[in-house]
């Protein structure tokens, strides 16, 4: 780290806007070109940036670099991205779901509608649930890993983590109580097929 990184870095933990646009301005392009090659999608790659930049204006007080400030910005925009797809993943597999259990169903289009308000809810709900908290929730339902697994990958107790499972559970069914009990059975038909 040279001397200008660790001035940069001081600037930052103070909250200097001026070293902040400074390290936005210079910044910026390359780490939306780099989202660019992990999300393929430009839009998805600037929200990304633009989420990173955020965090680090919010933890800057407490903020910690080791290394250069690019090199942590790129770090944080790479396990920004990750956690992007993964999301995606999640909204794909739900929706795959939602294709297959509706796929032999009857249902007016008023059911059809439902579903769609439901999937969008389900999106807005996962959103809404704390980071760890959502990590978690994802890592279980979605990647299939078991609850000590996660505590390992995470480096978290298996007690956190199922307070972390009963916390996310609580919260959506809290956010999905006012759809049809028919949706409902769905959303959690599926939830407890894959616990």
């Amino acid at each position: 780290m040279d001397d200008n990184d660790g001035y940069l870095i001081e600037s930052l933990a103070q909250q200097d806007e001026a070293a902040f646009e400074r390290v936005f301005k210079t910044h910026f392009k390359n780490l939306h070109a780099y989202a660019c090659t992990i999300i393929k999608e430009e839009t998805a790659a600037e929200e990304v940036v633009q989420q990173v930049f955020f965090k680090l204006w919010e933890r800057s007080k407490g903020l910690s670099i080791s290394g250069s400030v690019a090199a942590y910005l790129y770090r944080a925009v790479y396990n920004e991205s990750l956690n992007y797809l993964k999301h995606q993943k999640v909204q794909s597999q739900y929706q795959q779901h939602v294709t297959h259990t509706m796929k032999n169903e009857s249902y007016t289009p008023g059911k059809k509608f439902s579903m769609k308000e439901l999937d969008e809810q389900l999106s807005k709900a996962m959103n809404e649930l704390p980071e760890q908290c959502r990590t978690v929730f994802q890592l279980s339902r979605f990647e299939e890993l078991r609850y000590r697994e996660i505590a390992d990958h995470l480096g978290i107790s298996v007690k956190t983590v199922e307070n972390h499972m009963g916390k996310a559970l609580k919260i959506l069914r809290t956010k999905l109580v006012e759809f049809l009990p028919f949706t409902i059975f769905c959303l959690f038909k599926f939830l407890n097929a894959i616990s």
